[in-house]
């Protein structure tokens, strides 16, 4: 099944079953594919169990994000928790929100603490979110299970009495302004780092990080973009399906994930040996992930040793998370 979502790179269930190797006829195979989706086959549990061994030793850089789509008049909502491997952001644990909008704070407390049972807090290395994950009960929630944070917080939070966004006003695209020391921010002693977008957007940081290290890490969010890009329109089309029952998005969002990171992680060994080409800018043309879904198509197709070796990676940790950037922040 795995293969032929893969191949189909389609979540709707008749153009999957034109890529199951079965003698059958269409509709039957269309069955099965909806039998695997409807019956409670595959647990995010089973997901965690198989991406876990793809984490390498040491610190891991975690980023947590809310994709949403609408099927029809229907708000789907998944709030991620994922970690950074080979440029981009494997989901681990995930939550489907029974609403549309923002998570809140409980949501976001259980996702963290799901994945503490099987990822203690000092492989963290740091949690990085947007300005919807932000309130004094969850940032003290994170400190105290000792998890560093970087957070975007918004303009109208008050620092000392004083707005956020009224600091450093005469501040110019890709400039970046620091408060001299740690202050308090959401119940605790935080640093704040403000620089403006090339779009001329405030990107306010807080973080109990090293301040000289506050944006460098907060750039780092943006690979979880990137992934819900290689998740939904412009790579399997999660958008694409009909399902809307919460349990059943649930187990096609925890198949994608383990295909976005087996793609990952044979696009990874790639470019170890063999650079990505780059435009002018320096950006690759083509990211980590086309590369190794481009791979392990071309060897589901043909098999042989090709095919087999993209197996192992499976079960093969990579070799090193990674934390390239890009210069500006963007918001």
């Amino acid at each position: 099944m795995l293969l032929a979502v893969l191949q189909a790179e389609s979540t709707l269930h008749r153009k999957i079953a034109l890529h199951l190797p079965r003698s059958a006829t269409l509709e039957s195979k269309t069955r099965t594919v909806a039998r695997v989706f409807h019956d409670a086959q595959l647990t995010p549990q089973d997901v965690t169990d198989v991406l876990l061994p793809l984490l390498p030793d040491g610190k891991l850089t975690l980023i947590m994000d809310r994709t949403t789509w609408h099927y029809g008049q229907t708000p789907l909502n998944i709030l991620v928790l994922g970690v950074l491997l080979g440029g981009a952001v494997i989901p681990l644990v995930w939550s489907i929100l029974p609403h549309q909008g923002n998570s809140c704070t409980a949501a976001r407390i259980l996702l963290v603490a799901r994945l503490l049972k099987v990822l203690p807090a000092r492989r963290w290395a740091v949690l990085i979110a947007d300005r919807e994950f932000v309130g004094r009960e969850w940032c003290s929630f994170l400190r105290w299970k000792r998890i560093r944070q970087c957070i975007r917080i918004r303009g109208n939070t008050r620092i000392e009495d004083e707005l956020v966004r009224d600091l450093f006003t005469t501040l110019q695209p890709g400039q970046v302004r620091t408060l001299f020391e740690r202050t308090w921010v959401y119940g605790g002693w935080m640093h704040v780092v403000i620089t403006l977008s090339p779009a001329g957007d405030r990107v306010i940081v807080a973080s109990d990080l090293p301040v000289l290290d506050v944006l460098r890490t907060y750039r780092l969010r943006w690979a979880i973009e990137s992934a819900f890009s290689a998740l939904k329109g412009r790579g399997l089309n999660l958008e694409a399906t009909h399902m809307t029952a919460p349990e059943r998005i649930s187990r096609l969002f925890g198949l994608l994930c383990i295909a976005l990171a087996w793609m990952t992680r044979i696009g990874a060994q790639r470019t170890e040996t063999h650079a990505p080409r780059q435009d002018k800018r320096g950006r690759a043309v083509v990211s980590v992930t086309r590369i190794g879904w481009q791979i392990l198509s071309q060897a589901a197709r043909w098999g042989g040793e090709v095919f087999r070796d993209c197996l192992r990676l499976l079960g093969m940790p990579f070799p090193t998370a990674s934390t390239s950037v890009s210069r500006s922040v963007r918001c």
